[in-house]
């Protein structure tokens, strides 16, 4: 297999370059948006608990930074990656006295969501994101079910896992072309065959999962070249290339993970080779927005299931 390699997107380090001084000067409440710098595509989110921000990324390009609040000590927010499970711009808890929750995205159905609320300037949530008002009814409007949302100590800025086609190391290019144009649907049906397709590889228990909708559709051993070289935890967001018409590629982006051990964005998919089976199930479902995780923690149902969570430690 030839043509796989990780390239730091261009245009990504134009908007680094040009919002750094608006980044680094952000107040509680402020925040960026720059939409245009990449009109379409899915969306990937990364809050970082350290920094107190929200990075949005669409189609791997950084259009939005803000200040939120995370979970404050007794409620501390947990690490891992999420999907977005419930959209409702009029929430109110039924936790905390119907308190008012404006454009919630649900990330667990024990109550962690993105939401508007408090911005003091450190983390003051009972476990929610908080963010400004404004900003959240911005990000409401351009994710969708499915939307994943990265909770993190730290995280790198997206690379391009440029192959076109690719979906891991077994399956061509031709191959994944040829399945996408048949699963993939268009025009009118594509609202309404809106699906949330999420994999999970855990290096940990040499296993696959898809799911659909949070809910498990395919699972199957898989073989991993080098196996004592860890995954490294990567988000990877299958986008296009150039365009809507453009080639499919993965969009990665690494999260709390140690780049003197673990592999390269680009070589830990090619590492990886899945059952025929499921290799089958995921080519009958390839569209941009499916998720990709690789972790090397284990599949431990209160990690992967409903919620399609990868926690980081053992909160719920």
């Amino acid at each position: 297999m030839t043509g796989l390699i990780a390239l730091p997107f261009a245009a990504a380090s134009l908007a680094l370059a040009d919002d750094l001084v608006e980044v680094t000067s952000l107040k509680p409440g402020d925040y960026t948006w720059h939409p245009e710098r990449s009109p379409t595509g899915p969306v990937a989110i990364v809050v970082s608990i350290p920094q107190q921000l929200v990075y949005v990324y669409r189609n791997g390009i950084r259009i939005a930074v803000s200040t939120c609040s995370t979970g404050k000590a007794g409620h501390e927010t947990p690490t891992g990656v999420f999907t977005i499970l419930q959209k409702d711009r009029d929430h109110h808890s039924s936790l905390y006295d119907e308190a008012s929750m404006p454009n919630t995205e649900r990330l667990t159905w024990s109550g962690v969501a993105l939401h508007a609320g408090g911005l003091p300037g450190y983390p003051s949530s009972h476990g929610c994101v908080h963010l400004p008002l404004k900003f959240s009814s911005l990000l409401y409007g351009i994710t969708t079910l499915g939307t994943p949302v990265i909770i993190a100590g730290s995280h790198d800025e997206p690379v391009d896992v440029a192959h076109s086609g690719l979906v891991l190391a077994n399956v061509a290019a031709e191959q994944a072309n040829v399945a996408e144009a048949a699963a993939e649907p268009h025009g009118a049906d594509a609202a309404e065959s809106e699906q949330a397709v999420s994999i999970v590889v855990s290096s940990a228990d040499r296993r696959i999962v898809v799911l659909v909708n949070g809910e498990t559709v395919a699972s199957g051993p898989v073989t991993i070249d080098f196996p004592d070289k860890p995954f490294g935890s990567y988000t990877y967001v299958l986008g296009r290339d150039g365009g809507p018409n453009g080639d499919l590629r993965w969009h990665a982006i690494g999260f709390d993970r140690d780049p003197a051990e673990a592999g390269d964005a680009a070589g830990t998919l090619f590492r990886i080779h899945t059952d025929p089976a499921v290799t089958k199930v995921i080519q009958s479902m390839m569209k941009p927005g499916n998720v990709l995780v690789t972790t090397d923690r284990p599949l431990h149902p209160d990690a992967t299931g409903s919620d399609f969570v990868v926690m980081n430690s053992a909160q719920s």
